[in-house]
């Protein structure tokens, strides 16, 4: 066992590990093979780079994401801080500039005196103990042959799609308005209303569209929270108006109805000027995307500033794999951390390598690791990825169906939230004075 901590990837998971291991005085190699080797998806070589959204999800303490960022500010979590330095409107959601966002989470590791970052691209796994492994969804070829080596089984693999961004001034705001459902939070979303007629030729068009083949020997296999619209819309031709178009809680103050369906973008930049469609991740060629994006109201001059995309993702099969402390079961120095352990979304990812960065730590100073209480938010989600006992293991988002009912039960679903929420801010707390944190 080393006096420092190897970290493979410059992720979310792989910035939290070494912002938490160097806060607690333990050096840290952060391995990041941008902009050596890029990826199909990232556009700058910055650490901890959105590339699906620019949403950390809602900051409300009555959702499951808000219970979360709430656990994670208890550990002093480096991109909450960042992101909240760089926030831009998103109602009662955490929304922040892409750029600015990764652009400060670098900075703040670069200067800190036990963070070492290294960029090359790590094709082994290496010999330094303990080694926390981030590489996230985009794990290179390479390295997901050596995980697969050190893990003992194959890798798991499905297709995840990025939505288009748009730029603002290219809109027609005529035909656009501005609020967000049900009047939560700010008005910060455009809104695009259609009309019956409106919405089935999007369809038509989306259906009829070229989309991208996986090669030839992967088989697409899609996490269901983040499916190509092409995809969802094969299904039923009211499955988008009842999902990611979905009118309700909006009023088209032209009219002061709600619309048939709506198409919502979000703002992606502090100054306003970049738009992104929300839960439109497709797969279209990028020509196709123009032709069918343009069909929605209010986008028919739309300027695209960067298209959707399809990449692979990859990730272990935790449940047989992974101790709820996030270390290998045979190899217990090892940790992994992030997406590639079934945790799915940006904060999720992070709250892993908060937890890989604390264990890693405890390691290095002759301490046993320490699992979270599963009755708190991030306990749960460890949990789940490292328990799991159903036959196919997909990636999870944190929501409030991990958390252990209350007892005694509570029928009401407000008030049962409010249980939940309040057992895990005691228990978490509980948790943090034990540990003397």
């Amino acid at each position: 066992m080393e006096n420092s901590i190897t970290i493979i990837g410059g992720g979310f998971a792989g910035a939290e590990a070494a912002w938490s291991s160097a806060r607690a005085g333990v050096r840290v190699r952060l391995f990041e093979m941008r902009p050596v080797r890029q990826t199909p998806v990232h556009q700058t070589p910055y650490l901890a780079e959105p590339v699906c959204s620019n949403s950390f999800k809602s900051t409300l303490l009555t959702t499951a994401s808000g219970l979360l960022k709430w656990e994670m500010r208890q550990f002093g979590s480096l991109v909450l801080e960042c992101a909240e330095e760089v926030a831009v409107p998103a109602g009662e959601a955490l929304a922040v500039d892409r750029e600015l966002f990764a652009r400060t989470v670098t900075q703040r590791l670069e200067a800190h005196p036990l963070v070492e970052i290294v960029r090359e691209e790590v094709t082994d796994i290496p010999d330094s103990r303990p080694l926390i492994i981030a590489t996230g969804p985009l794990t290179s070829d390479a390295l997901a042959q050596a995980i697969g080596r050190l893990t003992g089984s194959k890798r798991l693999y499905f297709y995840d799609a990025v939505s288009p961004i748009v730029d603002a001034l290219t809109l027609n705001m005529e035909r656009i308005f501005v609020a967000s459902r049900y009047g939560k939070g700010d008005s910060a979303y455009l809104n695009c209303p259609m009309t019956r007629e409106e919405y089935d030729a999007f369809i038509d068009a989306l259906l009829s569209a070229e989309t991208v083949p996986p090669h030839d020997f992967e088989e697409p296999r899609y996490f269901e929270g983040c499916l190509p619209i092409e995809e969802i819309a094969a299904r039923g031709r009211d499955a988008l108006r009842f999902s990611r178009f979905k009118p309700v809680g909006l009023i088209d103050p032209r009219t002061g109805k709600r619309p048939y369906a709506v198409v919502q973008l979000r703002q992606e930049n502090l100054q306003g000027t970049l738009y992104g469609l929300v839960g439109c991740q497709t797969r279209m060629k990028w020509g196709e995307q123009r032709r069918v994006f343009r069909l929605i109201p209010g986008l028919e001059h739309a300027e695209f500033v960067r298209y959707g995309v399809l990449h692979r993702n990859t990730y272990i099969h935790s449940p047989t794999l992974l101790k709820p402390t996030l270390q290998l079961r045979h190899d217990p120095a090892v940790f992994f951390a992030g997406q590639i352990t079934g945790v799915e979304g940006y904060i999720e990812s992070a709250m892993c390598g908060i937890v890989a960065g604390l264990n890693a730590v405890r390691l290095v100073r002759g301490l046993p690791p320490v699992a979270l209480p599963p009755d708190t938010m991030m306990g749960a989600l460890l949990d789940y990825i490292s328990h799991y006992a159903g036959k196919d293991f997909q990636p999870m988002n944190a929501n409030f169906g991990l958390l252990p009912e209350p007892d005694p039960p509570v029928r009401d679903r407000s008030q049962r939230i409010t249980a939940k929420v309040t057992r895990a801010q005691r228990s978490l707390q509980r948790f943090l004075q034990e540990l003397g944190l």
